[in-house]
């Protein structure tokens, strides 16, 4: 049987890739485990600076396989439940429960349905393809968001735009999640991993230890008063304050000017 993930390197950058032909990309047990071990090894590898999250076969993911689950029945989620201090916890499609150190990027084709649109939630910024589309199909068989969907969702696009998805379950096509901030890019069609690839080599250039300061305050910062915040981040990013300075040395004498990079 082929492997149901695929992992590559490019430079700096690690590629994971879904490969479920026959499912449009659709995540079992077997696949979720095997994704959640691959996001693991990309956080742990320090020669590793961003990832991109992919589907073959022109499709990103259409969610949790539930030919296989109605199979399994029942208990096909009870090894799942989770301690939320946890920091490698699994989720139903794998990653899900995971906050990485380091930024992971969707390429996004054909379906990002139910189970899918979560893990392309799960990632930091999603390129989309002009003909892909998201939506919360799992709405009309009764299964419910239990990979983030109903936390991501309404932290990125708003109350208004999640619960319109989440209780209708409509298709969300490429313009309009751009409009609503559910996708950072959209390109050609096919050129979703192509793209993805080109901003993770972006960002892998970066001064790796600020950038990554910036983005773990981004996403510590749900839920706490203003002042811990804004402590928190100071906290933190105090470190990077050297960085900071070396870096307008580099401005002074000309480098970084008129917005490049």
């Amino acid at each position: 049987m082929a492997a149901p993930i695929h992992v590559e390197r490019d430079g700096p950058v690690t590629v994971v890739a879904l490969d479920r032909r026959e499912v449009r990309n659709a995540v079992d047990d077997a696949t979720a485990r095997a994704l959640h071990e691959a996001f693991l090894a990309f956080d742990a590898d320090d020669s590793a600076r961003v990832a991109v999250f992919h589907g073959e076969h022109g499709h990103f993911c259409a969610g949790w396989d539930l030919q296989a689950g109605a199979k399994l029945g029942g208990a096909v989620f009870d090894h799942l439940d989770f301690d939320p201090a946890d920091a490698k916890a699994l989720g139903p499609m794998g990653p899900s429960r995971l906050l990485l150190s380091k930024p992971v990027i969707a390429a996004v084709s054909g379906a990002a349905v139910a189970g899918g649109m979560e893990l392309a939630l799960w990632c930091d910024m999603r390129v989309m393809e002009e003909d892909a589309y998201f939506g919360v199909y799992c709405r009309r068989f009764g299964v419910p968001l239990i990979d983030g969907g109903t936390v991501r969702l309404p932290r990125l696009v708003g109350m208004g735009h999640a619960m319109d998805l989440i209780l209708t379950g409509r298709k969300v096509e490429a313009a309009e999640a751009l409009q609503m901030g559910l996708a950072n890019r959209v390109v050609p069609k096919g050129k979703s991993r192509e793209a993805a690839i080109e901003l993770a080599q972006q960002l892998a250039k970066f001064p790796q230890a600020t950038m990554l300061a910036d983005r773990m305050n981004a996403y510590e910062q749900w839920g706490k008063l203003l002042p811990e915040a804004l402590h928190a981040e100071w906290e933190r990013s105090k470190q990077r304050i050297a960085d900071g300075i070396e870096g307008a040395g580099r401005f002074a004498s000309g480098e970084g000017r008129h917005g490049k990079f």
